[in-house]
């Protein structure tokens, strides 16, 4: 399937989405929906081991209740990430500037950087060269120089015409690309996208922990390949199986019942 049709697909899938399942919640609960689903997905990417149950638990009663056999910086961790949702979500009227950016990464990393870089700053950018697992970043100095490009571009694009979803997938790859931060890049890149979607009134884009191999490796190739192709096919279908998932489960939850006793 070609990226047109995907976009079809996706576009008809949204719709019904909204209308079944978006539209029939309160703005508060669809929200909180989103942002637990969300984080404790977009954290575990990144090892965190916060089940949606572990994440909701923290969300309704805070850090006086550390879930059963979860470490202080998870809870940490994802005490940020809810800060850094919450952000995102109320600056939807706000342009994407380096302002957005570097504030959302500090909300992020805010009380867990100092653990893995103790001279490092929340929000600011690296002072060093990157290396995550086995990929070794360019200079840092010639990519941070190049994000003011990358966000005044996406921007003019939020204004055109452009497809939020081809939109959304691009900035990720080009980000992730530059990868900016000490820390907390792909939490960042990752909220960032869900702002353009947001900002386009598009449902919220969950990558669930399961499809992880696949995330990284569509990352990947737009180093190895330079094409963000494959990376524009993942979010859209990551975003049609989360969609079609929440109404069929809906459905099932639907069905009517005997109450035999």
């Amino acid at each position: 399937m070609t990226i047109d049709e995907k976009i079809a697909v996706y576009d008809e899938m949204r719709k019904r989405y909204q209308d079944e399942i978006q539209e029939r919640m309160s703005e508060e609960q669809y929200r909180e929906y989103g942002e637990i689903l969300f984080s404790a997905h977009s954290c575990a990417i990144e090892g965190n081991s916060f089940t949606v149950d572990d994440t909701r638990t923290l969300k309704e009663l805070g850090l006086g209740m550390v879930p059963s056999g979860r470490k202080l910086f998870e809870c940490l961790e994802m005490a940020d990430h809810f800060k850094a949702f919450e952000y995102v979500f109320n600056s939807l009227q706000h342009p994407l500037n380096e302002e957005l950016l570097k504030e959302t990464n500090r909300l992020v990393t805010k009380n867990t950087l100092t653990y893995k870089a103790p001279d490092a700053v929340p929000g600011e950018y690296t002072t060093e060269d990157m290396v995550a697992g086995d990929t070794v970043f360019g200079n840092h100095e010639r990519l941070i120089a190049q994000v003011p490009h990358l966000l005044e571009s996406t921007e003019k694009a939020l204004q055109g015409n452009a497809h939020p979803m081809i939109v959304a997938a691009r900035f990720h790859g080009y980000f992730e690309y530059l990868h900016p931060f000490r820390d907390g890049n792909g939490r960042t890149g990752r909220l960032i996208s869900n702002y353009i979607l947001l900002r386009k009134e598009h449902p919220l884009l969950v990558i669930y922990k399961e499809e992880r191999n696949k995330y990284i490796a569509a990352l990947r190739q737009i180093r190895t390949e330079g094409t963000d192709e494959h990376l524009t096919h993942f979010f859209l279908d990551c975003a049609i199986s989360h969609m079609r998932e929440a109404m069929n489960q809906k459905r099932h939850n639907s069905r009517l019942m005997s109450f035999l006793f």
